[in-house]
């Protein structure tokens, strides 16, 4: 998808954050974040470590309260004081270590704690249910009864973005879903991103790999040391990303850019 097509307009307003604030103590987490996600757009939220990512997305998950500040959800204030509560909304996770079975195949994971009639398993409705879900998403999964321990970093990425996908979400948020993927796998998992946004879904990435967040990302908001620190686009500079990001100058990280790759060619 080229940078052109993604600047279309996005849907709804669904998420809308104003002035959250986490304290832990004496230790200020997040100051007066503002946060907006349409439909159908990747929001891509970047800084350093530090800057308040992992906090902001516990919150929007209902591992934490925001200590200040207002949620909006579907044009209504709410409060996310339980993870379960948060999933129960629309707003679904998919955390770092994936939280899937290695012991189970595809079909049970998908649906782990979300069966289908639980007192009696419809096993053949799961796997149609959940071999519809993969095709729509062109999901390179050899077979649904393929057990999660065979599957590639890629495939596990897939299946535990479509379990998400299973409760019909209006958010999903996805943290470093590319990280430690190889290039084809890291690939995959993008095209997965922009088939979930094209379902008309919002989209919240986490990730500290650039090319990554501009091959896919709408808008990226860079935090730093627990604030807003700007609102970019894809078309904006690799420069000026990172110096919204670590709070440098421009002209220092391309001077430093520059001799890296001096370097590098000598």
């Amino acid at each position: 998808m080229t940078k052109a097509s993604r600047g279309r307009d996005h849907g709804d307003l669904i998420l809308r954050l104003r002035g959250i604030s986490k304290q832990f103590g004496a230790i200020t987490a997040l100051e007066d974040i503002e946060l907006d996600v349409h439909a159908g757009e990747v929001v891509a939220l970047v800084g350093d470590n530090g800057a308040g990512k992992s906090t902001l997305v516990k919150t929007l998950a209902g591992v934490h309260q925001p200590t200040a500040g207002s949620i909006q959800y579907l044009g209504k204030p709410v409060t996310l004081d339980t993870p379960g509560k948060a999933l129960e909304m629309g707003i679904a996770t998919v955390f770092q270590d994936l939280s899937l079975c290695e012991n189970l195949d595809v079909v049970a994971n998908l649906f782990l704690g979300h069966e289908l009639n639980p007192w009696r398993l419809n096993e053949v409705q799961m796997e149609v249910r959940a071999w519809t879900l993969l095709q729509e998403l062109a999901a390179r999964i050899p077979s649904v009864r393929e057990p999660i321990a065979s599957l590639s970093g890629g495939q596990r990425q897939t299946v535990a973005i479509a379990r998400s996908l299973l409760l019909d979400p209006h958010i999903i948020m996805l943290d470093e879903p590319t990280a430690a993927l190889g290039v084809a796998q890291t690939a995959e998992v993008l095209n997965l991103i922009e088939r979930v946004r094209d379902r008309g879904h919002g989209v919240i990435l986490i990730s500290h790999n650039m090319e990554d967040v501009r091959a896919v990302a709408d808008r990226i908001v860079v935090l730093r040391l627990g604030r807003n620190n700007g609102v970019f686009t894809p078309d904006n500079t690799h420069e000026e990303l990172v110096a919204a990001i670590t709070g440098a100058t421009e002209n220092s990280v391309s001077r430093r850019t520059a001799r890296i790759l001096e370097t590098q060619g000598g």
